[in-house]
């Protein structure tokens, strides 16, 4: 099987952990029922103090409409709130859209979709025969990995009734922090569910959320294994997920007997400074599964004035929880980044592709015959 191999170094980075490289083999199809199929692609981040992890990358049609671009008929709510009129709505029908203008409960419905799918494939079959279901407890952290509904996705693949522990992790400011001024706050543990046994019977873990900086995944994993003293498997199901915070949590994996691995949509990200908050794909065609889906992705976004193309600066998630949980946020994040990078607003970008589509044209012609 062909390789495709990524090296990286990270300079401004902590001495030792900043230099390595991914290894992503060639993509192995799978029946994921009735969903049609799906493509699994296997792989490895290998820092220079040979430290390690699995990584796990997956396409289907949940994924690719997360990641990339769809075309459906256009919701006028959705519309509105990006800043197109009435007069312009009336009249589209159909469009094509990115991933990062599926959001709210749509959203919440196509990631459970994508990760019902993903936990559908080989990866997990050898797991799911080898442990029994009070060996596997379920971590989302709040507020992005509660929406995934990976507990559920178990169950709907093996049968499992897991336990699962809510727990909350975030950013805070801290300017002692080297690169990333940030430092992890974890203010919500809910275990008290399970009793001392429990506790030790477990050795398991699935982790839900993305990883930007890998900060707080790497805290999370830390007091898991705190917690759970007999964790010998963890599983990160990360729908975006960047190469700068994998590196960050390639440390937990050290001499301790503990398996970290990473499962994540189609690709990994790029985080990008200045705070590497905000994380783009890459302009890497081996990096994608279908790089056809990310020409069409790229050209959506098109260029600025100055022939930049937004989307190495688009980031995947934007609000990263605020895109679940509020929709109108979201697009205040998505416009306050492309007028600081790009001098564009999202619906400037909606128009212009309607315009490429022709839709532009109709909706022209059925303002002058109003007019008339």
């Amino acid at each position: 099987m062909s390789e495709f191999i990524l090296p990286f170094d990270f300079s401004e980075d902590d001495p030792g952990r900043s230099t390595g490289q991914v290894i992503l083999k060639e993509p192995l199809p799978y029946p994921i029922g009735t969903q049609g199929s799906g493509f699994y692609r296997p792989g490895r981040m290998i820092l220079e103090n040979k430290t390690s992890i699995d990584l796990v990358l997956y396409h289907n049609p949940a994924t690719a409409q997360f990641i990339y671009t769809h075309t459906a008929r256009p919701n006028p709510h959705l519309l509105a709130l990006t800043g197109l009129k009435s007069e312009e709505i009336h009249v589209i029908q159909n469009l094509t859209l990115p991933g990062q203008l599926i959001m709210g409960s749509q959203r919440s419905f196509l990631i459970s979709q994508a990760i019902q799918a993903m936990l559908a494939s080989p990866v997990f079959q050898s797991l799911f025969a080898s442990q029994q279901q009070t060996q596997i407890a379920v971590f989302p952290i709040a507020r992005e990995g509660l929406k995934y509904q990976v507990t559920e996705a178990i169950y709907a693949n093996s049968g499992y009734l897991c336990d699962e522990v809510i727990l909350d992790a975030h950013h805070v400011f801290d300017s002692s922090v080297p690169v990333f001024s940030r430092k992890v706050e974890m203010t919500l543990f809910k275990d008290k569910d399970l009793n001392k046994i429990q506790h030790e019977n477990i050795t398991v873990a699935f982790i839900a959320d993305s990883i930007a900086s890998g900060l707080v995944m790497r805290e999370v994993i830390n007091k898991i294994k705190e917690r759970f003293p007999r964790i010998q498997w963890v599983e990160v199901i990360a729908p975006f997920a960047t190469l700068r915070g994998l590196c960050r949590i390639t440390e937990c994996d050290g001499s301790e007997n503990i398996h970290i691995r990473v499962h994540s949509f189609e690709t990994l990200l790029n985080a990008l400074p200045p705070d590497f908050y905000y994380s783009a794909h890459f302009n890497i065609p081996e990096l994608h599964i279908r790089p056809d889906l990310e020409q069409a992705y790229r050209q959506w976004w098109g260029q600025d004035e100055a022939g930049n193309w937004i989307a190495d600066t688009a980031c995947a998630g934007y609000g990263w929880s605020e895109v679940f949980y509020s929709p109108r946020k979201q697009i205040e994040m998505i416009n306050q980044q492309l007028l600081e990078r790009h001098r564009l607003t999202i619906a400037d970008i909606l128009r212009r592709n309607l315009y490429a589509s022709g839709e532009a044209v109709a909706l022209v012609e059925q303002t002058q015959a109003n007019q008339g």
